[in-house]
């Protein structure tokens, strides 16, 4: 028998609101398959750091991400053991990857920029 927790509706909608904009909901297509740091998604996005923060915050405020440190600069990944993370990967899964951001930063030289 699946055993899957199924998320409430207050929580289901508190989530789509979070990943209503579009800016948090390609940050998190691209984090499911990349760790990305603030740096990085200031080029993708073409946005200051303050708001790409503040995008991240929100993320990380109901943890959806999770941050690893990396000498002086952070790193945000999927928080994979979210008890919403089903609801967030079914999601996402019906979403266009995002790799070719990625690929573009790679292809400029700014992949992990900050380094």
């Amino acid at each position: 028998m699946n055993h899957t927790v199924k998320t409430d509706m207050q929580r289901a909608s508190q989530l789509l609101k979070l990943l209503g904009d579009q800016t948090r909901l390609t940050m998190m297509k691209l984090l499911q398959s990349h760790d990305c740091c603030v740096c990085e998604f200031v080029e993708i996005f073409n946005m200051s750091q303050p708001a790409i923060s503040q995008h991240l915050r929100k993320l990380r405020d109901i943890e959806l991400v999770t941050e690893t440190r990396k000498g002086k600069w952070v790193f945000y990944s999927v928080n994979v053991d979210h008890e919403d993370y089903p609801f967030i990967q079914a999601i996402l899964e019906q979403l266009p990857g995002q790799d070719g951001l990625v690929t573009e930063l790679e292809a400029q030289g700014l992949r992990i920029c900050c380094e």
